[in-house]
């Protein structure tokens, strides 16, 4: 008898141990899914990720690669922006997450070690009475010796071929053998030419760098620019607030912005970088979206030894906070 197919794995409810950075990601991911009407089967069919993978990405059980979440949001034809932002912000805790969980996973695994003393091997089962001692008033017997093998030759059994005949079955296995891997060869040499002429198929999506390096950056987006992808962090201050806010650098492009969350709406971050006058960079929390993702700062071009300042001013007024990095 069948019975009626129960909720979808996306559709249960998240990870109670999840972050809320990651929690809010899960929810951005699985809104994005029910846009695109795809299950979860067909959604591990159009990517490189598994059907299993996706529901714990979608559940807030595992954090998902941030190809993942640009091939979701390329599914579902939204811009990449918001879902990485909180994408790295889900990072950011999940790293902290992980090195916690190491460490205690370590030291409970020394704990159980220390009391799981050895435990003493289990007695072998007592010899049978009759085969330790023989039965009492009664002689000891001999044990019977072990039948000598016959000297006489064996008579060559009617089913056993002559030699001859075995010595001729043996050239004809060879012989077969011989031929078997000659052909193999031979049609080998003959598709190694087209083997090698076709074209591999794209396994996954290719590699993607920055758009931009050095001068080339000075005011644009790290996000749209690819310069994102995997950044330094030279500074990280924790606010009166509870906002926090971080300098960012980015090696491959040369840059360094700086970036906010947990703030709330109206609340401004600003940088400068070097003392050869450039422009600062700011930027505004203008709505609930940049207030429950972040917000940064365009990017200004920066190099190894650059003093990197950022800082932090409240929509209610309150004192300024700063940060000071450099650049390695």
């Amino acid at each position: 008898m069948t019975g009626t197919a129960g909720p979808t794995p996306a559709a249960s409810t998240p990870a109670a141990t999840a972050s809320p950075a990651l929690a809010r990601l899960a929810l951005a991911l699985r809104e994005l899914r029910i846009r695109t009407g795809l299950s979860l089967a067909a959604l591990a069919a159009k990517t490189t990720y598994s059907k299993s993978s996706w529901e714990r990405y979608l559940n807030a059980r595992a954090l998902p690669p941030r190809p993942a979440v640009r091939a979701l949001c390329r599914l579902a034809g939204e811009p990449e922006g918001r879902c990485l932002a909180l994408w790295e912000i889900a990072e950011s805790e999940w790293g902290g997450r992980a090195g916690e969980a190491t460490g205690r996973t370590s030291a409970n695994a020394s704990v159980r070690a220390t009391a799981d003393g050895p435990r003493p091997a289990a007695p072998s089962a007592p010899p049978a009475a009759s085969a330790a001692r023989a039965a009492p008033g009664a002689p000891a017997a001999e044990a019977d010796p072990a039948p000598r093998a016959s000297r006489s030759r064996p008579t060559p059994s009617a089913e056993t071929p002559p030699s001859g005949h075995r010595g001729v079955a043996l050239l004809a296995v060879l012989a077969m053998l011989c031929a078997v891997v000659f052909g193999v060869v031979a049609v080998g040499l003959l598709l190694l030419p087209h083997q090698r002429k076709a074209p591999s198929a794209p396994s996954a999506e290719p590699a993607t760098g920055p758009l931009c390096r050095g001068e080339g950056c000075e005011g644009k987006s790290p996000m749209r620019q690819r310069c994102a992808s995997s950044p330094v962090t030279l500074a990280s201050r924790h606010l009166t607030t509870g906002a926090w806010m971080e300098l960012r650098h980015s090696t491959v492009c040369g840059t360094s912005w700086a970036r906010a969350w947990g703030t709330d709406v109206g609340d401004r971050i600003e940088m400068e970088a070097g003392d050869d006058g450039r422009p600062a960079r700011r930027a505004e929390v203008r709505d609930r979206v940049d207030a429950d993702t972040y917000v940064y700062t365009a990017m200004t071009a920066t190099g190894p030894g650059t003093v990197v300042r950022a800082c932090y001013r409240p929509a209610g007024g309150g004192p300024r906070e700063c940060a000071e990095g450099h650049v390695r």
